[in-house]
C-alpha cells in the first residue's frame, strides 16, 4: 500500500465522517459547516487522483458557491440557527435505508468486478475536459444555473414577508375612505 493510498483512504474517512455529520446534527448552520468539510475532502481526493481541475471545480462550484447559497438561504429564511427540535427525528430508519443501500451497492460492486484490473483511460487535459462540458453538457449546466437563481430568489421571497402579500380588505383605498 503507498502513501497515496493511504492519503486517499484517510480522506475517503473524513468525507465519509463529516457526511454522516451533516445528516446527524440538529444545527442547521453546523450541517452546512460538516458540507464544506465533505465536499473538501472529496476535493483532497481528486488532488490525490491527479484530477487538479476537477479538484480546483470542486472547491470553487461546489464549496465556494452552492455552500454559500445554502448559508444564505438559511439565513434569509430566517431558520433557526441552534438547535432545533424539527430536526430531532428517529435516525433509525435512514440508519436501516442508507445501510441497506451502502450493502447493496458494495455487494454489487464486488460482484461485477471482482478482483480483476480494471484498465484506465489515457490521462485526460484541461483542453479535452473543455471541449466535452461545452459541446455536449451546456444544457444541463444552464438548468442548473436556472435552478439554483429559483433557489435564491424564493429565499429571498421568503424571508421578506411583504412580497406577495395581498392588501387587507379593511384597509382604505387610494381615495382615502375606509
Amino acid at each position: 500500500m503507498t502513501g497515496a493510498d493511504v492519503l486517499l483512504l484517510a480522506l475517503g474517512a473524513v468525507a465519509v465522517g463529516a457526511g454522516v455529520l451533516v445528516v446527524a446534527t440538529r444545527h442547521l448552520v453546523r450541517a452546512g459547516l460538516y458540507l464544506v468539510v465533505c465536499l473538501g475532502a472529496l476535493a483532497g481526493d481528486y488532488l490525490v487522483l491527479t484530477a487538479e481541475l476537477v479538484a480546483w471545480v470542486q472547491v470553487l462550484i461546489y464549496v465556494g458557491a452552492v455552500v454559500v447559497l445554502l448559508l444564505f438561504a438559511v439565513m434569509l429564511t430566517r431558520a433557526p440557527i441552534g438547535a432545533s427540535d424539527d430536526l430531532d427525528r428517529p435516525g433509525w430508519p435512514a440508519a436501516l435505508i442508507g445501510g441497506g443501500a451502502g450493502l447493496g451497492l458494495t455487494v454489487l460492486l464486488v460482484d461485477a468486478f471482482r478482483w480483476t484490473r480494471v484498465e484506465l483511460p489515457a490521462a485526460g487535459t484541461a483542453e479535452r475536459l473543455g471541449e466535452q462540458v461545452f459541446r455536449s453538457w451546456v444544457l444541463p449546466f444552464e438548468v442548473l444555473s436556472v435552478l439554483l437563481l429559483a433557489a435564491l430568489v424564493g429565499a429571498i421571497v421568503l424571508s421578506r414577508p411583504d412580497i406577495g402579500r395581498r392588501p387587507d380588505t379593511a384597509s382604505t383605498d387610494e381615495g382615502g375612505r375606509a
